[in-house]
């Protein structure tokens, strides 16, 4: 709805109000001063006839004729001669019944239905006077009725309704038609005093609309009046200049804001080819937080190529680039599925670092999955390699789990973001100890205690590595078992007990059945090795179990 609408939805309601008001108290009281001046009229002919009658029966009783029907008929015929002389229209009338109900006079057109005649006989018969109403062949007349009791009539000077009431209702209707011109014309006024008043509000709205459809700013609208709707036509000038200015500003950053974005985006790309992606994350989110160590715990994995050196030395150098290039591919791809970072290349081994800069929920679960992973898929990168006619990789795999110090290392001049400590140190001698056990991974007892629950374990052996004097235990894992690995590795734990027991006969009798259950196992064979050693000559008492390496 129009503002124009709704002032006239407001103000034409109290002003019909108004009128019809004023109206209707002036109707009423025009009504009410014809209805007297009618009732005057008719009660003023009554009254003659009145008069006259007893004039006439003044005269009986001056002249004694009381009582003689002669001399009283003659003198009401007086009376309806006379009654006859008051009228002054065609639609007036007399009439009067006497005391038995019978009519008694008539003057005028004026005849009545028998129930209509039984209603004037009983209203005659309370010998009242006053204003009554009543139906003369179904007309509706008002009449002004008096007893006049020496003849025993009741008398009724009467007039049509439509008559009597004529003036009144043409009034009215007067004032019907007075109230629906003015309402129309007030209607008309109102439309165009709003249309004036409204003018610079449709024009706001109009530029409105067109700013919404063109995205021009710089359109301004007039200020046609000193008021407030002047005023609300120079706030909104004020309003679009500012809003301008604003845009402009807003479309310079949006442009400076792109090309950062942009540029952001070729630093992402070039960076992610030397550093890994969460790093540079972390440099963009937090970039004073990265020239700063950090404390945390981490996993990490160092995977080695075994016999590289001989393999390179069979491959021409481009062959083993691309070879290379699509090892590295497959092993970075499980790696970061696992939400694993690939800190660096050490020639042909990768060292990955599993919860820097961002910690995630099981990073030792992860690092051991990622580890399993990368030996299921060096699989599929060996049968691609023999299509082509090359050499198959082995690989290790060392996982470590424990505190590191993160951040930035080096110097001013050449800068890496690395993971520095003993945790970093066992994981990579646990690659090496790969090739000595014959295991594709192995990993400490921290990585063991957070992922003995969702991976299939093997406790290897208690090692003290190189440079260190505190043995630790060692377990492999991997994807899947069958029936006879699964009871071979239960086996194999419960012969480690007696092992660790010094009950070598015992614990070789059990290495002999995880031999026969699991034939080639190299596990199953350095155990009976040793214990046959250890049957012949026994370690000494402080023995513990632990072998202790010599080389990395």
């Amino acid at each position: 709805m129009s503002i124009r609408l709704k002032i006239l939805s407001v103000v034409l309601p109290l002003l019909v109000t108004s009128v019809v008001l004023v109206g209707g108290a002036s109707y009423f009281l025009a009504v009410s001063s014809v209805t007297a001046v009618a009732f005057d009229f008719l009660s003023f002919k009554a009254e003659e006839v009145e008069q006259y009658a007893e004039s006439q029966w003044k005269l009986l009783v001056e002249n004694g004729k009381v009582g003689e029907p002669e001399m009283e008929a003659a003198a009401q015929a007086a009376v309806v001669s006379f009654a006859r002389s008051v009228l002054r229209s065609d639609t007036e009338a007399i009439c009067a019944f006497d005391r038995e109900g019978n009519l008694a006079m008539v003057v005028g057109p004026l005849s009545f239905k028998p129930e209509e005649q039984r209603l004037l006989q009983d209203y005659g018969a309370q010998q009242k006077r006053g204003l009554v109403n009543f139906l003369a062949q179904d007309i509706n007349r008002v009449a002004v009725t008096f007893p006049f009791v020496p003849f025993g009539w009741q008398v009724f000077v009467s007039e049509q309704e439509s008559t009597f009431y004529g003036q009144a209702r043409r009034i009215g209707q007067f004032s019907v038609y007075i109230l629906v011109g003015a309402l129309v014309v007030a209607s008309a006024l109102l439309l165009l005093f709003a249309r004036f008043l409204t003018r610079p509000i449709r024009i706001v709205t109009d530029t409105m609309q067109s700013i919404i459809e063109t995205n021009n700013l710089s359109e301004r609208v007039p200020v046609l009046y000193r008021d407030e709707i002047g005023r609300l036509s120079y706030t909104f000038n004020v309003m679009l200049q500012e809003l301008e200015q604003a845009y402009t500003q807003i479309k310079k950053y949006a442009f400076e804001a792109v090309v950062a974005q942009k540029r952001e985006t070729k630093i992402r790309n070039i960076f992610q080819l030397y550093v890994p992606k969460d790093v540079i994350d972390e440099v963009f989110m937090n970039p004073e937080k990265m020239l700063v160590g950090d404390n945390r715990d981490v996993a990490i994995l160092f995977s080695d190529i075994r016999s590289f050196t001989t393999i390179s030395e069979k491959m021409a150098p481009d062959e083993l680039v691309n070879s290379l290039n699509r090892y590295f591919s497959i092993m970075v791809d499980v790696i970061m599925g696992k939400n694993g970072v690939v800190d660096k290349y050490i020639g042909d081994a990768i060292m990955a670092v599993f919860g820097a800069p961002v910690k995630h929920g099981n990073d030792a679960l992860d690092s051991v999955l990622a580890g399993l992973g990368m030996i299921d898929a060096l699989s599929i990168f060996n049968a691609e390699q023999k299509k082509l006619g090359g050499p198959e990789f082995q690989i290790g795999v060392g996982i470590n789990y424990g505190i590191v110090t993160v951040g930035n290392i080096g110097c001013e001049k050449k800068m890496n973001y690395t993971v520095i400590g003993d945790t970093v140190n066992l994981a990579s001698r646990l690659e090496g100890l790969t090739k000595k056990y014959h295991q594709p991974i192995l990993f400490s007892q921290s990585v063991y205690e957070q992922v003995k629950d969702q991976v299939l374990c093997r406790t290897v052996d208690k090692v003290a590595v190189k440079g260190k004097t505190i043995g630790v235990p060692i377990y492999t894992s991997r994807t899947r078992i069958t029936e006879k690995e699964t009871e071979g590795w239960y086996i194999h734990e419960q012969a480690l007990g007696l092992y660790y027991e010094r009950d070598f006969s015992g614990a070789r009798g059990l290495f002999e059945r995880v031999l026969s259950l699991i034939p080639e196992d190299p596990l199953a064979k350095e155990y009976i090795q040793r214990c046959g050693v250890y049957e012949k000559s026994p370690p000494p008492p402080e023995w513990d179990g632990v072998e202790v390496m010599t080389e990395k």
